[in-house]
């Protein structure tokens, strides 16, 4: 039999994995969660570049195309010869000659290519530069494509619903930005110190959790003057949710101090002079990383939701900004569900967005549980 050394042999991966390894094993395996991973990397790559991924221009008005329907893009063209590549054909406008509703039907005889990364409308890319690059182009400018239809001023659903991804979901994260730090603040000097300071802040927590959390957005909401300029309101809205969304996460945070100061590894780390600022954000916080996560990916669905709840009110922010609930409004009296019922489509993205956001929260924190091994 052959010699075998012990240095031939392989480490346990386990063994000597980090903690973040750990959890991006345990993770892989929920597959809905990668799912979600997919689906939530996929929508913030679009709210980052909304004007590439738009098709027409989101504010230009097309008296022509009022509450047009959407378009069906073919892949092979049997009426004019077989062919293949990406196409549409235009709707042509009727009316019915008893109701004089309005009737769109594809006219086969004119077929549009489209192109992709080709040129349309120009727009600004991060604020850095600008570009008339487009994922998908239509070269007829009289007949565009209109992937979502068209809202009563003619204008293009689609390329709405994706600038609106980048203020909808952008909300979510920096107003938990803005959460988080204030609960782990001051849950953690709540939780780490006790006593008075203990008192005093529990006091505040309970009172701010004691607030209706609609009415108070609605009346802070309603108080901002409506003469503000766009960002200015964005940034009022995200600090109105973050005021109302710390206190539970401060709650969190405090109970896991105050059952953690007192375990050995934390009184090891005093005696050796350690400072409380690393006992407390290299030691404590990871212990319980797994609580924070959860908190934070249930928090940005929810902000998500406040956020176009707010809009769809006309509470939060108003046109011509475009958000997924600023454009949830018009759909919002019967007439326009009744002739327009792809009016819909932005709230289509906002089920999407927070089914995929908690997905994603829930195999995280599985993954980052000790306990879910």
């Amino acid at each position: 039999m052959a010699d075998i050394s012990i240095t031939n042999l392989q480490p346990d991966r386990a063994a000597v994995a980090s903690q973040w390894q750990l959890i991006w094993w345990a993770f892989r395996r929920h597959k809905l969660a990668m799912v979600a991973l997919v689906v939530t990397v996929m929508m913030y790559i679009v709210a980052l570049l909304p004007g590439f991924f738009a098709i027409n221009d989101p504010n230009l008005q097309n008296a022509r195309a009022t509450f047009h329907p959407p378009q069906r893009v073919h892949l092979i063209d049997t009426q004019n010869g077989l062919s293949f590549g990406l196409h549409y054909y235009p709707m042509k406008l009727t009316r019915d000659p008893e109701t004089l509703a309005a009737i769109f039907k594809e006219d086969m005889t004119k077929r549009v290519d489209i192109k992709l990364f080709g040129r349309g409308y120009e727009y600004s890319v991060l604020g850095l530069f600008r570009s008339n690059i487009h994922l998908i182009a239509s070269p007829d400018k009289t007949t565009p494509l209109l992937l979502f239809g068209a809202d009563r001023l003619g204008r293009d659903v689609f390329s709405r619903t994706v600038q609106g991804a980048q203020i909808s979901l952008s909300i979510g994260l920096v107003g938990v930005f803005f959460s988080l730090m204030l609960g782990i603040v001051l849950g953690g000097i709540s939780g780490y110190y006790g006593g008075r300071i203990d008192f005093f802040l529990q006091r505040v927590i309970d009172f701010v959790l004691s607030l209706p959390t609609i009415p108070i957005w609605l009346a802070m909401a309603a108080a901002l003057p409506q003469d503000w300029p766009a960002t200015l309101q964005y940034m009022m809205i995200t600090i109105i949710l973050s005021l109302t969304g710390w206190a539970q996460l401060a709650r969190v945070v405090r109970g896991r101090f105050l059952s953690l100061r007192t375990e050995e590894f934390v009184a090891a780390a005093r005696l050796d002079g350690v400072r409380e600022r690393r006992i407390i954000f290299r030691h404590m916080l990871p212990s319980f990383a797994s609580h924070i996560i959860a908190s934070i990916t249930l928090a940005v669905p929810a902000m998500i939701l406040a956020e176009t709840s707010l809009s769809f009110l006309g509470l939060g922010l108003q046109p011509p900004t475009i958000s997924w609930g600023v454009l949830l409004r018009e759909a919002q009296n019967i007439r326009s569900i009744a002739t327009a019922p792809w009016l819909f489509m932005p709230g289509c993205a906002v089920v999407v967005a927070v089914m995929a956001l908690n997905l994603l929260g829930d195999g995280l924190r599985d993954a980052a549980d000790p306990y879910n091994k």
